[in-house]
């Protein structure tokens, strides 16, 4: 229809006309005849022959969770300021979902995998090894499978805020986080010990509360409630997740509770509420853009075929302790 070859058709529609040196009027019937027949290449016929779907597969724990939405809106950009195009999904914690999802990814031949790991996602993501897949994990990783990580430092998060509340004068802290087998949240209640125990502060059992993840919102709320109801000596609560810390800001205002005068709060991640809820809430925020950035840098890397191994595929990143007027 345009009169030229194939090939010619092919430079100009994947952005090489110049660098193929086609003249500016022949690319521009090109693009009328495209926009006039309503031509779309077959993704498919493109796959097989490039080897390329120029598409990456993004699986996160929670599509409504701000931290996985500002996570996939980073990465989104990233990947398409490379040419790349993102299919986002989300497990909510299943690891049976995960592996349906990373299924369904094969099929659309995505070029790697950007995952935040479900518990019990381990052979599916061992399988992906196997097959010589790229894949990045984000958030989370498993000890004992050997591929490439990006997260923030739990440990290191979690003291910093620990280490503001006990020079405050505050000794009687309790931990609030989820029931999940995740390294992160391993990791945050282990900073948590350890820096009760560096300063000599006794660690009772009674002021950490492990919430079920797939409770329901008001039964939540009541367990929550509950807990700060039965340890009222309690002087400062850490929520080890924004979404945790949220439950708690709703609970402490059903018990008329004032911050930080009845009780300190400091919240792992931060949130749009954590900046305008009275008196602001204190919290470790997660580099997110870093750690988008340094995930996109390891799967492009792998998905480069001149390149060797990846001299760095443990990341580990720095998060910030702000300090508002919770505590």
């Amino acid at each position: 229809m345009a009169g030229v070859a194939p090939s010619t058709v092919s430079f100009v529609l994947n952005g090489k006309g110049k660098q193929m040196r086609i003249r500016d009027e022949v690319a521009r019937k090109i693009m009328q005849v495209v926009e006039k027949s309503g031509y779309e290449p077959h993704r498919m016929a493109v796959n097989l022959r490039t080897g390329q779907s120029k598409t990456l597969g993004l699986i996160v724990e929670s599509i409504s969770g701000s931290f996985f939405a500002s996570l996939a809106k980073t990465i989104e950009t990233e990947a398409e300021r490379r040419g790349y195009n993102v299919v986002y999904c989300s497990t909510e914690n299943n690891a049976q979902k995960g592996g349906e999802l990373i299924r369904m990814l094969g099929r659309q031949m995505v070029d790697g995998y950007l995952i935040t790991p479900a518990p019990g996602m381990e052979k599916e993501i061992q399988q992906l090894l196997q097959q010589h897949k790229p894949v990045v994990l984000m958030d989370s990783y498993f000890p004992a499978i050997k591929t490439p990580y990006v997260l923030i430092n739990n440990f290191d998060g979690v003291q910093q805020g620990m280490e503001h509340l006990i020079k405050k004068g505050l000794t009687k802290i309790a931990f609030v986080t989820v029931d999940v087998k995740l390294i992160q949240l391993e990791e945050r209640l282990r900073g948590y010990v350890t820096t009760l125990k560096d300063h000599r502060i006794p660690l009772k059992k009674k002021h950490v509360l492990h919430l079920k993840y797939h409770k329901q919102r008001e039964d939540s709320l009541n367990e929550l409630q509950e807990f700060i109801e039965k340890n009222p000596e309690i002087d400062a609560v850490f929520f080890a997740t924004n979404y945790l810390g949220i439950l708690g800001l709703e609970v402490i205002a059903r018990l008329g509770l004032k911050m930080p005068q009845d009780l300190s709060v400091i919240c792992f991640d931060d949130h749009d509420i954590f900046r305008l809820y009275p008196p602001g809430i204190s919290v470790i925020e997660q580099p997110i853009e870093g750690i988008a950035k340094a995930a996109i840098d390891l799967l492009m890397h792998q998905l480069d075929k001149n390149n060797g191994p990846i001299k760095k595929p443990a990341i580990q990143l720095p998060g910030r302790f702000i300090l508002r007027g919770s505590a």
